[in-house]
């Protein structure tokens, strides 16, 4: 492993249909939305433990006890974590502050963006190991599909306006007012609308 000391969180749900994917599944339905985020998963777990940067963890969501996580337990050695209470920013804060107790350096990722590759999470983790201190993934719904940090930053999961187009943009104001530096990896696309999903066909 290049970086033994650090940890790649996958942040996810249980693949159960009318629980992901809630946009999509208003155009593909919802067991067709769930089969989709649920390849999307795999293909993520593949492309993560396939890289062999550093130990990977699934942080789940309703449980880990859930009979999928324990399927991906088994068949990619991954650690689960349970996911904490609250919103998306308050889970995703606690998830990389508990990281935060065993690495030096934790990338926190979702499972819905296709274009993200392992020279981008090796870009990240190298880009934390050089002193920045942030690195984002930047979506473009104006969201990011990624987040890393060397230190926990609390503050910058705190009045985001979540789900909306205004999120990348409300973390840089937070980044530049705590005075923190970061680093942004290329622009990509999630799979999250009808448009995302014409466009992950056309190209997969």
């Amino acid at each position: 492993m290049k970086y033994p000391n650090s940890r790649l969180l996958l942040f996810t749900k249980a693949p159960e249909p009318g629980k992901v994917k809630t946009r999509l599944a208003a155009f593909l339905g919802t067991d067709a939305a769930a089969e989709l985020y649920e390849s999307l998963l795999h293909d993520c777990l593949e492309m993560c433990v396939t890289a062999d940067l550093c130990p990977v963890e699934i942080c789940c969501s309703p449980s880990t006890g859930h009979d999928f996580f324990q399927q991906c337990r088994e068949r990619y050695h991954t650690t689960l974590q349970q996911q904490a209470e609250g919103d998306i920013g308050q889970r995703m804060s606690r998830a990389i502050m508990s990281a935060l107790q065993r690495a030096e350096h934790v990338v926190l990722i979702g499972a819905d963006c296709p274009a993200l590759t392992a020279d981008d999470l090796d870009n990240a983790f190298y880009a934390l190991q050089q002193g920045t201190d942030v690195v984002l993934g930047p979506a473009k719904d104006g969201g990011y599909y990624l987040i890393g940090m060397s230190s926990h930053h609390p503050g910058l999961f705190e009045n985001i306006p979540w789900s909306t187009h205004r999120v990348l943009a409300a973390t840089e104001t937070l980044l530049r007012e705590q005075c923190l530096s970061w680093h942004l990896l290329p622009l990509y696309r999630d799979v999250d609308t009808a448009e995302d999903y014409s466009v992950y066909m056309a190209t997969n």
